[in-house]
């Protein structure tokens, strides 16, 4: 007899289990330091005099044009990526598909050709043999197996 204890009876935490909640908790660190940073940000550039805002301003132009470039560069790798995916797909999935499409085809030619060339014969004649054998012990010619 096994006794199972309430801490056998819940699953252990997996490896995958831990991952995700440590990625979840830096996720959630992260965001608490962006916006912190930039609520301190913002409260610094308010107090700043107008030369050091404009040099702040300049560097942030810079950053939106490099991050812009970024963005340009991912969707150029971005949209190659598709061209090969649609070129994966018309040139090697869809002759796999047409293949196992002739594949059914056949088999359904081969069934309908078994079907009407063996069984249908084979049925036939065993429905005569079973009515003949009927016949023959309804005359009387043979006896019927199960009153015996």
């Amino acid at each position: 007899m096994q006794i199972i204890t309430m801490n056998e009876q819940q699953k252990p935490s997996t490896a995958s289990d831990k991952k995700k909640k440590t990625a979840l908790i830096v996720i959630i660190i992260l965001a608490v330091l962006i916006i912190t940073g930039t609520t301190i940000g913002i409260i610094q550039l308010a107090k700043a005099s107008p030369d050091q805002v404009s040099n702040i301003r300049d560097i942030f132009i810079i950053v939106l044009a490099f991050e812009s470039l970024l963005i340009g560069a991912t969707l150029v790798i971005l949209i190659m990526q598709l061209a090969l995916l649609t070129n994966l797909i018309q040139n090697e999935v869809r002759p796999i598909l047409d293949a196992s499409k002739d594949t059914i085809q056949t088999v359904k030619g081969t069934s309908k050709f078994i079907s009407e060339k063996a069984v249908t014969p084979i049925i036939s004649v065993a429905g005569l043999l079973a009515g003949g054998k009927k016949l023959f012990e309804l005359v009387g010619i043979i006896r019927n197996s199960k009153k015996e």
